[in-house]
C-alpha cells in the first residue's frame, strides 16, 4: 500500500480491539481520538510479522493524544505511532 488516506490534523479514532497475540498498540490508547501530527512511512505490520504470516506494508501515522483524555490527568500530549489498519478518521461528515 503506498497511499495513506490521512493528513496532518485528522482527527482519528484508534479501534478497540484486544487482539489474542502481539500487537503494536498501546492499551490505554485502544478507544481514544487522537489528531495526526504526519504520515511516517509505509512498514509492516508488526502484528502480523509477530505471527510469521506475509504482509505488504501499511501507512503509520504518528498520532497525538491529550495526557488528560487518556489518563484523568496532566496537560502535556503523548504521541504514538500507529499503523492505517488501526485507525478511522473521527467527526467525518
Amino acid at each position: 500500500m503506498s497511499e495513506h488516506k490521512f493528513s496532518p490534523g485528522t482527527r482519528v479514532q484508534v479501534d478497540r480491539r484486544d487482539p489474542h497475540h502481539h500487537n503494536r498498540v498501546p492499551a490505554y490508547i485502544r478507544g481514544s481520538t487522537g489528531v495526526v501530527k504526519f504520515y511516517g512511512g509505509s512498514w509492516k505490520l508488526a502484528d502480523l510479522i509477530a505471527q510469521g504470516i506475509p504482509c505488504d506494508p501499511e501507512p503509520v501515522y504518528c498520532v497525538e493524544f491529550e495526557a488528560q483524555d487518556l489518563f484523568g490527568d496532566g496537560s502535556h500530549h503523548i504521541t504514538v505511532d500507529i499503523w492505517e489498519s488501526w485507525l478511522s478518521e473521527k467527526d467525518k461528515k
